[in-house]
């Protein structure tokens, strides 16, 4: 497994599941990935999930009691500072839903939208550096926004966290120096037409169509089920029993 210390500034280094009911989600994706679920408490009514693979982190989960939004994963974005991420987030056009505040002493945060609306997360880190396993099999190895703008969306993330692109009239690469680290699926036609624009992360699994399988087979949904990209991989897009969306991947061997 690879393991990371620190992640560069721009790098996506955590995953977070909102969900609205911790204890199904933390048996479903033990079941689907093999995480295991520490208990936090971090209140009187408050408990953070950290989520392990063989002892190193992966993400965590929360149940969301506040918000009203339906279950989702966050994404977090290694930042020198969240204050001056967020102060940049609003000059180019976008808006600070959450913060910037600390996280006891694991770091500093802000949930950011984009002009679009679609949120994601900065992580200014102090204690936690973020995910302790990354692009291995069980762990986060990808992002994609889905945008009804795709120009306007380029435009607003490299400004802000200093990526740079490689365009395709079919997806933008998203590139962090020579490293790819996620993409910007443009959503065009009337299918697309009620979705918001959004922040999802991909898994890294062995076998696409087994794991794909097993979503199934634990409750949870299947929007595409499993299919090739060119040279790449294969891919699929799942939900959990409690609705949050996300998309497992196998790399091309």
């Amino acid at each position: 497994m690879s393991e990371i210390e620190n992640y560069k500034p721009g790098s996506f280094c955590w995953t977070e599941l909102a969900t609205n009911d911790r204890k199904k989600a933390a048996e479903f994706y033990g079941a689907l990935f093999g995480w295991e679920a520490n208990e936090r408490p971090m209140g009187p009514d408050d408990v953070y999930v950290m989520l392990t693979k063989k002892g190193k982190t992966v993400g965590a989960l929360y149940q969301d009691t506040r918000s009203g939004a339906p279950p989702h994963w966050n994404n977090y974005v290694a930042v020198e500072s969240a204050d001056a991420a967020s102060d940049k987030a609003k000059s180019l056009g976008g808006s600070v839903i959450v913060g910037p505040m600390d996280v006891f002493e694991a770091g500093r945060t802000a949930y950011i939208a984009d002009p679009e609306g679609a949120v994601i997360a900065v992580w200014q880190p102090k204690l936690n550096k973020g995910a302790e396993l990354y692009g291995e099999e069980g762990a986060l190895c990808w992002n994609e926004l889905m945008s009804h703008d795709e120009e306007r969306a380029r435009t607003f993330y490299t400004s802000l966290f200093g990526w740079t692109t490689k365009v395709s009239p079919e997806y933008t690469e998203l590139h962090l120096g020579e490293q790819p680290i996620g993409g910007i699926f443009p959503m065009r036609g009337e299918m697309f037409a009620k979705i918001p624009a959004n922040w999802m992360p991909y898994f890294l699994v062995g076998d696409c169509d087994a794991s794909t399988a097993k979503v199934k087979s634990l409750g949870g949904r299947v929007m595409k089920e499993p299919d090739d990209i060119p040279n790449t991989g294969r891919f699929s897009v799942v939900g959990d029993p409690q609705g949050a969306m996300f998309n497992l991947f196998q790399p091309k061997m």
